[in-house]
């Protein structure tokens, strides 16, 4: 009965070791492949390795006050002023005045997606920059020059922004429909020198004044983690 019954304890102990050692295993591969969803999720959000800058190109009114706001925004590299929607021999303020040759005022925003999103810069955009309810105009300056557009440089950044239109729309964010155009990015002009920066080279113009440095006060109380002084 002895050896019977050390037959049976080693039979059992046995039994228990394989099933330990399979449950080690299916353990391991539950881990791994919970942690294989999890690293693909986080890479969803992270910028592929490299990748340090970004471009967004938005128009929404006067490229003045758009510039002063988004050169204020934490994560923003740098802003240049100009025109898009147009041809190259019609990117001249001059011409892009009267309204007839396709271009709006536009700005390009090179940013660093370590720091900000793109989903950011919108709202940015739609909640401090300008009205995105105004068609064809903004504030006192009326002409398609002067009209929403979200000019986007590839599909992520479509459904990005046809996505949070939608949202912002569904939610009534704003007590009118959102006219914003969301377009593919064809070419973007620089405008012409002395419109670069032009809110830190001309803080008392009246216009500047009137229009545009409420902006940055409500960038600073908005969205104070993203307002850079």
């Amino acid at each position: 009965m002895g050896d019977s019954f050390k037959t049976s304890t080693n039979s059992s102990s046995e039994w228990r070791q394989t099933c330990a050692r399979w449950l080690s295993i299916v353990l391991f591969a539950a881990g791994f492949y919970l942690s294989g969803n999890a690293r693909e999720s986080v890479a969803a959000n992270v910028p592929p390795p490299g990748v340090t800058e970004a471009d967004a190109v938005l128009a929404g009114g006067c490229f003045w006050g758009v510039d002063a706001v988004f050169k204020h925004v934490k994560g923003v590299i740098s802003v240049t002023s100009g025109y898009s929607g147009g041809s190259e021999k019609t990117a001249q303020y001059g011409m892009v005045s009267t309204g007839t040759t396709g271009h709006a005022e536009s700005v390009k925003i090179v940013y660093d997606p370590s720091r900000i999103t793109y989903q950011q810069l919108l709202k940015v955009f739609f909640f401090v920059a300008h009205n995105p309810t105004e068609l064809n105009r903004q504030g006192p300056d009326t002409g398609t020059q002067y009209r929403s557009i979200i000019f986007y440089t590839d599909g992520e950044q479509k459904e990005i922004a046809e996505s949070y239109i939608a949202k912002l729309d569904k939610g009534k964010a704003f007590p009118e429909p959102i006219v914003t155009e969301v377009v593919p990015l064809k070419q973007f002009y620089p405008a012409e020198d002395y419109h670069q920066n032009f809110l830190e080279q001309n803080p008392d113009n009246p216009y500047i004044v009137y229009n545009d440095l409420p902006k940055l006060k409500q960038l600073r109380e908005q969205f104070p983690s993203l307002y850079n002084p």
